[in-house]
């Protein structure tokens, strides 16, 4: 159990305007977030043209948070490992080498996910 940090602790809307500003920061740093980014519209867009099932939507929408998830979970420990120790080592490659393969298994599993959905609604 973690002990509580001392001070005020922050609204909740305190809350959602730090994990806003992680995601702006996020899109503004990481090249592959605006990349994810662009794959959600046009996820989303194709859906809509498309008009999923409810069951479809899910497992679009459950891809789209699931890739975007590693990709926030990645840029932070990459950030944590450079920050702890900013000359290369090898546990930090490592550390940022199994993050990273973290987003790569999310985005296979989304893009099979996507080939399922709108593959099968395409060829239809």
């Amino acid at each position: 159990m973690s002990t509580p940090v001392p001070g005020p602790s922050p609204t909740r809307a305190a809350s959602f305007g730090f994990a806003f500003r992680g995601l702006q920061a996020l899109l503004a740093a990481e090249p592959n977030a605006r990349i994810h980014l662009l794959a959600t519209v046009a996820a989303l867009a194709l859906g809509a043209v498309l008009r999923l099932a409810p069951l479809e939507w899910c497992a679009v929408v459950a891809a789209i948070a699931l890739v975007w998830m590693a990709e926030a979970l990645n840029t932070a420990v990459e950030t944590i490992c450079d920050l702890v120790h900013p000359e290369q080592h090898p546990l930090v490659a490592r550390a940022k080498d199994v993050a990273a393969a973290g987003v790569l298994c999310a985005a296979i599993a989304a893009a099979a996910i996507g080939v399922l959905v709108f593959g099968t609604r395409l060829i239809q």
